[in-house]
């Protein structure tokens, strides 16, 4: 199969950590087995989402973990492994370098764990004309101090520097670089889920909301029923 895109195209680079183990800081609200169907139940959203965004062209899995890997297979994403020891920064560059090689244009780094990513704002956003072609919109979480998204257009405009106060980092970057960046609030990525806290704010805006984030509403409704969540 040609992987190579169209001219003018936009790659999605999602890197997922391991399941097994994964969110550790949700001990308090969930045991370990359901933590694990949580962070899988929450990358298959966005998985879900990035792939029905027209203006996404591919979509790349970067994972060590087997079941990631079979998910982005059924959802005609690329995956491709990632050590398992590696840092979410170097996963994303080594998909930037990737997604140069198929002809990406622009790429849009997306974190994993924000299961109520919308396709029609992404569409919006991927939309927007745009007069110059070197940028980065910086999409942030929703305390306004993280980054849960990064476009950027080539996509080696600048190395990402995701994890704590990036949004202020990213910023700094482009700065540097002299390359304009905006910082754009995308409502459906601005929930990223790793604490107690986050847990609960997602449980009410799935309660709140009908439809989006099925894969995760369905786990939350299935836990609810068998109990186990920890009080």
């Amino acid at each position: 199969e040609d992987y190579r895109t169209p001219p003018m195209s936009t790659i999605a680079i999602l890197p997922v950590k391991r399941f097994e183990g994964a969110k550790r800081r949700l001990e308090e609200a969930l045991p370990a087995g359901p933590r694990r169907a949580f962070a899988e139940a929450m990358y298959v959203d966005v998985l879900t989402a990035l792939r029905r965004a027209r203006g996404i062209d591919r979509v790349l899995v970067l994972t060590a973990d087997p079941a990631a890997q079979r998910v982005a297979d059924g959802y005609e994403a690329l995956s491709i492994d990632d050590p398992p020891d590696g840092g979410q920064n170097d996963a994303i560059a080594r998909g930037i370098a990737h997604a140069r090689e198929l002809g990406a244009t622009r790429v849009l780094c997306v974190a994993s764990d924000c299961p109520m990513l919308d396709a029609r704002e992404l569409d919006a956003l991927l939309g927007r004309p745009r007069t110059a072609d070197r940028y980065v919109v910086i999409l942030p979480d929703r305390h306004g101090v993280g980054t849960n998204g990064l476009m950027l257009s080539p996509p080696d405009v600048l190395a990402p520097a995701f994890g704590p106060d990036s949004l202020a980092r990213h910023r700094a970057l482009a700065q540097e670089r002299g390359v304009p960046a905006e910082v754009v609030e995308l409502p459906s990525l601005a929930l990223d889920v790793d604490t107690p806290d986050d847990f609960a704010a997602l449980k009410q805006l799935i309660a709140a909301r009908r439809g989006g984030a099925a894969h995760t509403r369905g786990l939350l409704n299935q836990l609810m029923r068998t109990n186990v969540e920890r009080s």
